[in-house]
């Protein structure tokens, strides 16, 4: 993937943005339930043939049930809400994910893989950590022509052009089963621009209002998802959920032997 055709227009610390956003943002937020998104449809119907479950980055907006689930999470105040609830929460890198080879049959990664500047690394490590045959389910946002400064205030690192990201995935050994339109980004660049007003000047009811009144407003009018067979058509879309399929490996690969992800991590 090409650098300039999939990345933001400047290069900033990413990391940072995102971590003293989003340790902000879940501080004074409520924990979510699963079943409240328009996803819950398409991840309960996969529960009873997956029994052991990641979610990379879920935030306070996990989209797999809480207890039970592993959880890796760079917010404190995120991991300490999700164990509390039941889940394996540890903190990490998406990059650098703290868990053996082949150990989980559902990888879920909804609006975060954008944030990473080595999404290469990123890939590679989902595909490490799914057995075979098991299911990725991602959203990421597309097409680098509708950047807009609501990519540069969540901590986005790039939009991807569809065939970039296809490449990618079959690089990966991920197959698209399906897709659909995804996202819950505003429409209107006015609104945009007032929340960055607030979000630089007022931050504290910036975040107050985003989390107790814009989310619940977003979540009441999600649209079901509506998803077809491979890769939808991208055109006008701007960000897509994606449901991947594993390949089997050819041969065993170096790492840790197969089985339930590692206890030595919970602590």
């Amino acid at each position: 993937m090409s650098p300039d055709t999939a990345t933001r227009p400047a290069t900033p610390d990413v990391a940072a943005i995102n971590r003293t956003f989003y340790d902000a943002l879940w501080w004074r937020a409520h924990l979510e339930r699963p079943d409240r998104f328009n996803t819950w449809p398409l991840v309960s119907a996969l529960l009873p043939s997956a029994p052991t479950r990641l979610e990379i980055g879920p935030g306070l907006r996990p989209r797999l049930p809480i207890a039970g689930t592993y959880f890796v999470d760079i917010s404190t105040p995120v991991i300490e809400r999700l164990n509390a609830r039941g889940g394996f929460a540890v903190p990490g890198e998406i990059g650098a994910l703290p868990f053996g080879d082949q150990e989980f049959d559902l990888v879920c990664a909804f609006d975060v893989i954008e944030h990473v500047e080595d999404d290469r690394r990123v890939f590679g490590e989902v595909s490490r950590v799914l057995k075979d045959g098991g299911l990725l389910i991602l959203s990421v946002p597309l097409h680098r022509e509708m950047w807009t400064e609501f990519d540069d205030w969540v901590g986005h690192a790039r939009r991807y052009e569809p065939p970039d990201l296809l490449a990618l995935m079959a690089h990966n050994q991920l197959e698209v089963q399906k897709s659909a339109a995804f996202g819950m980004q505003p429409a209107n660049p006015r609104l945009v621009k007032y929340g960055m007003w607030w979000l630089e000047h007022r931050r504290t009811w910036a975040m107050f209002w985003y989390n107790w009144v814009g989310m619940p407003l977003a979540m009441l009018f999600q649209k079901r998802l509506t998803l077809t067979s491979g890769l939808i058509d991208t055109t006008g879309v701007t960000e897509v959920v994606l449901v991947c399929r594993r390949a089997a490996r050819t041969e065993q690969r170096a790492g840790s032997p197969r089985g339930q992800p590692r206890p030595a991590m919970l602590s």
